[in-house]
C-alpha cells in the first residue's frame, strides 16, 4: 500500500509539474502572442493614420489645383475690354481632362430675363456665338442663366444656349458665388438619360478693363464635372491596394457617394474607417478611408498568429519532455531544474523582446507625431515610394501605369515646391531678425556665381557697386536671390538674359536696390499684385512657380521696414526695386 501511495503520489506529482509547465507555456506564448498582436495593431492604426494624411493632402491639393484654375480663368475674362468668343476659346485652350480629371465642359455664363434674353442672345451672336439661341419659354418669370460660351473637353458639342434656371442646385452655386465673390460649388445632381452625378464649380467674373468697368459684375465662368471621374485616378494610386476611398457630397445633410476607389484587396472590418472633411470649399465634401488586409505586409499581419502557434507546439513538447523525465524522482528533479532555468531564460529573453519591442512603439509614436505635424515628411514618403517604383520598373508596369505613376511624381514635386515656397513664406514673417552690417556686393556676387553656374548660355549680369545694409544676412540673400533668379527664369527661350543691379541712396539713411532684365515683363494693370500671395502675373503661366517667391520678398523688406515694388524697364522688361536700411555715416 505504501509502495502504490508512494507511486500514486508521485504521478500526481509529476502531473502537477507537467500541469505547470504546459500552464506556464501557454502563458508564455499567449503573453507573446498578445505583445505582438498589439504591436501589429499599432502599426496598422499608425500606418492607416500617415496612408490617411496623405490621401486627404493628396486630394486637397487636387482641389486647390481646380480651384486656381477657375480663378484664373475668372481674371483672365474679367481682363478683356469686351470678351468674345475667339478670346474666350483662347482663354479656355489651356483647360484639359488631363489637367483636370472629371472636368466635363467649361462655360461662360450671363443672366437674362424674359424682357432681355432677346437682347442678350443677339449680342452674344455678334461677339462670334454663332447659332446662339436662348429661350425662356416654360422656365418662368425672373431670372434665367444661360451659357452663351462654351468648350466641351470630353469631345462632344458644348450645350451653348442652355438655361439653367431649372436645375436648382445649379443656381444655388451661381447666386452663391455672385453674393459672396468667390468660388462656389454645387451639390450634386443627376442628369436624365445618364447614371453618373455632375456638379458645378463656379466663380463670379469682375470687369478689370476697361478701367471704367473695373469691379462691375459680368457673369461667372463655371466648370462641369463628372463626379466618377473626379479628381481622376490620383487618389486610388497614392492609397494603393492597402485602402479603399469613398468621395461624398454632404452638402444635403446626408453623404452621396460621387466616386470610389476600390483595390483588389479586401477591406479589413477590424479597423473602423475615417472619415475626414474636406475643408475646401465649402466643407462639403468629405472623404470616407477604410484600410484593407494589405495595410500591413502579410508576413507581419501573420506574426502574431506564428508566434501563437510556435509557442503552442513548444508548450507541447515540454510537456511531453517533462512527462518523459519525472519518471524518477532524483531524474525528474534534475529536469525540473533543467526545465525551469531554460523556462526562465526564455522568459528573460522575451521580457527583452518586449522591452525592445516597447522601445521601437515609443519611437515609431514619434516618428508618427511628426509625420502628423509635417506635411513635409508625408509627401516625401511619396516621392520616395515613386522614384522607388520608377526605379524598379523592369517593363513589367503598363504604359498607363508610368503615366499615373509619372503624374503622381509631378503632382508630388510641384506640391513639395509649394511646401517650401509656404514654409519660406512663413518664415520670412516669424523668424526672428538676426540685424549685421552685410556687405551687398558680396552677397550679390555670391549669387551670382552660383546662379551663373546653372543659368542658360550667355546670360549677362552686370553688378554696378553696392552699398552696405543694415538687416538680416540670410533674408537679404533670399531676397536678392529669388528676384536675380526671377530675372533669369522670365527671360524668353529665344531671347539672352542681360540682368543688371544697381543701387541709389535715398533720403533718411535708405538705399534703393535695383535688379532690372529684359525678360517679358509684367503688364502695368497687374505691378500692384504681383507681390500678393499665389498672384502670378498674364503670361508667366508657361513659367514654372508657385506665386509665392514676391510674396516672400514684400515680406522680408517690410520687415527690415523697407518697400519694394517693380516699374517697366525703357527697351523691355522689367525694373524690381526695394529699399533698405544703410549704417548711419
Amino acid at each position: 500500500m505504501t509502495a502504490a501511495v508512494g507511486v500514486r503520489r508521485l504521478g500526481r506529482r509529476s502531473g502537477l509539474v507537467v500541469g505547470l509547465v504546459v500552464l506556464l507555456g501557454l502563458l508564455g506564448s499567449g503573453l507573446a502572442t498578445y505583445a505582438l498582436h498589439s504591436t501589429a495593431k499599432n502599426r496598422s492604426e499608425r500606418a492607416f493614420e500617415q496612408r490617411q494624411t496623405v490621401v486627404a493632402q493628396v486630394v486637397m491639393a487636387e482641389l486647390i489645383q481646380y480651384g486656381l484654375a477657375l480663378s484664373d480663368l475668372s481674371a483672365s475674362l474679367g481682363a478683356q475690354a469686351e470678351l468674345t468668343a475667339d478670346s474666350f476659346g483662347a482663354i479656355a485652350a489651356p483647360i484639359n481632362g488631363q489637367r483636370l480629371p472629371g472636368a466635363a465642359e467649361v462655360g461662360y455664363i450671363v443672366s437674362a430675363t424674359d424682357g432681355t434674353a432677346a437682347a442678350v442672345q443677339a449680342d452674344w451672336r455678334r461677339r462670334g456665338s454663332a447659332g446662339l439661341t436662348l429661350k425662356t419659354g416654360g422656365a418662368g418669370s425672373g431670372e434665367h442663366y444661360f451659357v452663351v460660351l462654351g468648350r466641351s473637353l470630353t469631345g462632344s458639342t458644348a450645350t451653348l444656349g442652355l438655361d439653367l434656371r431649372g436645375t436648382a442646385q445649379a443656381v444655388q452655386a451661381l447666386r452663391s458665388a455672385r453674393t459672396d465673390g468667390g468660388i462656389s460649388t454645387s451639390p450634386t445632381f443627376e442628369v436624365p438619360g445618364f447614371a453618373d452625378r455632375y456638379f458645378i464649380m463656379t466663380a463670379p467674373v469682375f470687369a478689370t478693363q476697361p478701367a471704367a468697368e473695373a469691379g462691375r459684375f459680368r457673369g461667372w465662368i463655371a466648370m462641369t464635372f463628372s463626379g466618377k471621374e473626379f479628381l481622376g485616378p490620383t487618389p486610388g494610386v497614392i492609397g494603393g491596394d492597402q485602402v479603399s476611398i469613398e468621395f461624398a457630397d454632404v452638402s444635403s445633410g446626408r453623404p452621396v457617394t460621387i466616386a470610389t476607389w476600390k483595390p483588389g484587396a479586401r477591406v479589413d472590418d477590424g479597423m473602423p474607417a475615417r472619415v475626414v472633411e474636406i475643408p475646401i470649399p465649402q466643407k462639403q465634401w468629405q472623404l470616407t478611408i477604410r484600410p484593407t488586409v494589405r495595410l500591413l505586409p502579410a508576413a507581419e499581419a501573420w506574426l502574431a498568429r506564428g508566434a501563437a502557434a510556435i509557442g503552442g507546439v513548444i508548450t507541447l513538447l515540454l510537456a511531453l519532455l517533462t512527462a518523459t523525465v519525472v519518471t524518477s524522482r532524483d531524474r525528474a528533479l534534475r529536469r525540473v531544474d533543467q526545465a525551469t532555468a531554460e523556462l526562465r531564460d526564455d522568459i528573460e529573453r522575451r521580457e527583452a523582446v518586449e522591452q525592445q519591442l516597447r522601445r521601437r512603439e515609443e519611437e515609431l509614436v514619434g516618428f508618427a507625431g511628426v509625420v502628423a505635424h509635417d506635411l513635409r515628411s508625408p509627401l516625401a514618403n511619396v516621392i520616395g515610394y515613386a522614384d522607388l517604383m520608377a526605379g524598379l520598373d523592369d517593363g513589367a508596369m503598363h504604359e498607363k501605369q508610368r503615366r499615373y505613376l509619372s503624374r503622381v511624381q509631378a503632382s508630388a514635386g510641384r506640391m513639395r515646391d509649394l511646401i517650401d515656397d509656404l514654409l519660406a513664406y512663413a518664415m520670412a514673417d516669424n523668424t526672428t531678425l538676426r540685424t549685421s552690417e552685410v556687405d551687398l556686393n558680396e552677397l550679390v556676387d555670391s549669387i551670382v556665381a552660383e546662379r551663373l553656374g546653372s543659368a542658360p548660355a550667355g546670360t549677362s549680369i552686370d553688378c554696378a557697386p553696392l552699398p552696405t545694409a543694415c538687416g538680416d544676412p540670410s533674408q537679404l540673400r533670399q531676397v536678392l536671390d529669388n528676384l536675380i533668379g526671377n530675372a533669369i527664369k522670365y527671360t524668353p527661350p529665344d531671347r539672352t538674359a542681360e540682368i543688371t543691379v544697381s543701387a541709389t541712396a535715398q533720403p533718411d539713411g535708405l538705399s534703393r536696390i535695383e535688379v532690372a532684365d529684359r525678360g517679358i515683363g509684367i503688364p502695368e494693370s497687374q505691378r500692384s499684385e504681383v507681390f500678393n500671395a499665389f498672384t502670378r502675373a498674364e503670361g508667366s503661366e508657361s513659367y514654372p512657380g508657385t506665386g509665392l517667391g514676391l510674396a516672400i520678398v514684400q515680406r522680408i523688406i517690410e520687415r527690415h521696414h523697407g518697400t519694394v515694388g517693380v516699374d517697366d524697364n525703357p527697351g523691355g522688361g522689367t525694373r524690381f526695386w526695394f529699399t533698405v536700411p544703410t549704417p548711419a555715416s
